[in-house]
Order: C-alpha cells, then sequence, then structure tokens
C-alpha cells in the first residue's frame, strides 16, 4: 500500500492524515509535494497525523526532518500527531524523538501552536 494524504483545515493549522507507507520514492516526494504545497500558500502551522502510517523507512523519516526543516525556515511551526508504536520507536532509535513536537491529543496540539 502506497501513502495516500489528505489535509484538511483546523483554526489556522493545516492538519496532514497521513496513511500507509512512507518510503524511499512516491511516499517521500508525495508528502515533500505537499507540505510545500502548503508553505506556498502560506500555511505556517503544520501538523501531520501518522495515526494510519504502517511503515517509514530511513528515507521518510528524513523527509519528516527535512519537512520539519523547511516550515522551521518560513518561521512556522511542524508538530507530529498519534505516532504508532513503529514510528514512536524509530524517532526514539534516531534521537529525533526530542527534535520534533509529539503529540496524543489533536485539540491539544492544534492548541499548542503559537498564535501570531
Amino acid at each position: 500500500m502506497s501513502m495516500k494524504a489528505t489535509v484538511r483545515q483546523v483554526d489556522s493549522v493545516m492538519v496532514v492524515d497521513v496513511s500507509g507507507r512512507i518510503t524511499l520514492g512516491e511516499g517521500c516526494s508525495q508528502l515533500r509535494e505537499l507540505i510545500r504545497d502548503q508553505l506556498t500558500k502560506g500555511n505556517k502551522r503544520v501538523l501531520i497525523n501518522l495515526a494510519d502510517v504502517t511503515y517509514i523507512d530511513s528515507s521518510g523519516i528524513g523527509e519528516l526532518v527535512s519537512a520539519y526543516t523547511a516550515v522551521s525556515n518560513q518561521g512556522g511551526q511542524l508538530k507530529l500527531l498519534n505516532l504508532t508504536k513503529k514510528v514512536h520507536d524509530l524517532l526514539q532509535i534516531t534521537k529525533l524523538y526530542t527534535v520534533f513536537d509529539i503529540h496524543d491529543d489533536e485539540a491539544k496540539a492544534i492548541g499548542s501552536f503559537e498564535k501570531s
């Protein structure tokens, strides 16, 4: 199953619901395009919901870091929501768990974005 992503707006936050596999190739490029597209539209508050991600490889992790950097460089915020155990463990192993702002509750995550 390849990656699928849908975008919805909640208040001033763009919530990206991702499902499937974030792997080298199509999954990564799709996520990259989606984040870049949101930035060009001026949406700098991005919450990536990973609840339905079944698998993520090192390229997928790299893409999350790249997205985080791109949003931060634009003065925005990127946060992660609903990590699966696999993704959680992978972020712990790679020491990236401390880099990302990670939430388990969507309403609290949306409330945590700085208003500007």
